[in-house]
């Protein structure tokens, strides 16, 4: 086992993996706790009183982070000639059509979303097997299926990021980095529970947010105490 340095212990002893914590608290602990060598993110995951077997309480939508994600985002405009220049000009990384169509049938997928027009989307389906299981498929409801492409390519690099509940009712998230500010953090943190909490299903029983858990990449769970959220 390797050895604890003075700043890890130091840090482990504020620590108690049974104690819920206050989002500030939370924030501000789970960089204290991160003891990687590089800027590692800092995830968020959710845990929902829903069944996500019944559509109507499959938890899904986007949010947009005040202070982004702190990661870069590689965005493919997957567009028609004449939208060409509105995608670039809105930053899109890759902007083409066919060419780039052919390239994902091959195995490239080096991006991280995949914007699109509702004319194009026809000519996606066949790159379902490949997109899909990556979690890189345009869809309306995330708002990569659109005529205002520009807009949607700017609001993806500003730290617009779409959500969904797994199967066991959880909904992960990447909230920043740690070089982040604690107010940063905890900032963004509240913008992707409060955006959940609208979006609670009039079907569902119980408790909704039943835990929350903050953690850097390779860092132990901050549970966060629902109740002060």
């Amino acid at each position: 086992m390797a050895k604890l340095s003075k700043k890890m212990k130091a840090a482990l002893s504020k620590y108690d993996k049974n104690k819920l914590y206050t989002l500030d608290e939370a924030a501000k602990l789970v960089k204290e706790l991160s003891f990687e060598n590089f800027d590692a993110s800092v995830d968020i995951a959710v845990r929902l009183g829903v069944d996500p077997r019944k559509a109507d309480q499959m938890i899904r939508g986007v949010v947009t982070l005040p202070h982004g994600t702190g990661k870069e985002v590689r965005v493919l405009a997957l567009v028609t000639p004449d939208k060409e220049d509105e995608a670039k000009a809105a930053g899109a990384d890759y902007v083409g059509l066919d060419d780039y169509i052919e390239k994902i049938k091959k195995g490239w997928t080096d991006v991280d979303v995949i914007i699109t027009m509702p004319s194009v989307m026809r000519k996606l389906g066949p790159l379902g097997r490949i997109l899909g299981p990556r979690g890189l498929m345009p869809n309306p409801k995330t708002g990569t299926v659109t005529m205002d492409v520009g807009k949607a390519v700017k609001e993806v690099k500003a730290g617009k990021i779409d959500f969904r509940v797994d199967k066991k009712g959880i909904v992960h998230a990447s909230v920043g980095k740690v070089s982040f500010s604690p107010e940063q953090i905890k900032e963004n943190a509240e913008e992707l529970i409060h955006t959940l909490i609208k979006m609670k299903p009039a079907s569902t029983k119980g408790t909704y947010v039943k835990s929350i858990a903050l953690s850097s990449t390779m860092g132990p769970g901050v549970h966060v105490d629902t109740k002060a959220v």
